[in-house]
């Protein structure tokens, strides 16, 4: 009696990968398009000419970092301080290039250059799923694919807000988005108590400290925010291991 095998999987492509990956980034597109229109329009706004609102996004590519910038722009703080501020908030993608270097560690220079301008909150959270699986070798045609399909939909979003935004009279104030759409962007990430203590402790802070010059105050409270979180972090690891240690 012959026992049957069971059917050999096909293996993957790079191009399936890559394809798999943009199909999946594909629901999150769906938030993340309005914001890419508003940030189009509150550039326009803000005093910034069309072509280089557009390559804020074409090169830049960091939705939170562009919002803050506009809004900083819009103040006049000099770019010192909008660059210092923008690395400060940044700091989280120091984490997520932790968490995939491993992977990452045998591929060429520019493979990494380019996954690593590509990696954002949206294509990190859906490429470390597919880093769960086993088969990684091609994963990082699918981290290209998700990256890519949301930096093409962040640029039409952004023209798209450009060009609404040309016909938004001087008078209607669009600054009253900025604080909503950081409300929007970050509630969802409030996941336990360190990311509350950082987000409350950055949040009063921005408020205290929002009569120093040249905005110092939110460079600052952020950086003390991410403090705060990174300790009630690294003590919750340190309380963990010490239970198991003794249990």
């Amino acid at each position: 009696m012959r026992i049957p095998t069971p059917p050999i999987s096909k293996p993957s492509s790079p191009l399936h990968e890559f394809l798999t990956g943009a199909r999946d980034q594909l629901p999150l597109l769906i938030g993340v398009a309005p914001f890419g229109m508003i940030f189009g329009a509150l550039a326009l706004t803000a005093g910034i000419p069309p072509l280089e609102a557009q390559g804020f996004s074409l090169f830049v590519f960091a939705g939170s970092a562009q919002f803050i910038a506009t809004g900083l722009i819009t103040d006049g703080v000099p770019p010192m301080i909008v660059v210092l501020t923008i690395m400060v908030v940044n700091l989280r993608h120091l984490l997520y290039s932790a968490t995939f270097s491993s992977y990452f560690q045998h591929l060429p220079a520019r493979w990494k250059a380019a996954l690593a301008w590509l990696l954002t909150d949206e294509a990190f959270v859906v490429a470390s799923i597919r880093y769960q699986r086993s088969d990684t070798v091609l994963a990082h045609w699918y981290t290209f694919g998700t990256g890519l399909a949301l930096w093409v939909a962040w640029q039409l979003s952004t023209a798209i807000g450009i060009l609404l935004g040309a016909y938004i009279p001087a008078n209607w104030s669009l600054d009253f988005a900025l604080p909503l759409t950081f409300m929007a962007l970050i509630t969802p990430t409030l996941s336990d108590r360190p990311a509350w203590a950082a987000a409350l402790t950055a949040g009063v802070l921005a408020v205290v400290l929002a009569g120093l010059p040249y905005k110092l105050g939110l460079l600052l409270a952020a950086s003390l925010g991410i403090g705060v979180g990174l300790m009630m972090e690294v003590s919750r690891s340190f309380k963990t291991g010490m239970a198991e240690r003794n249990g």
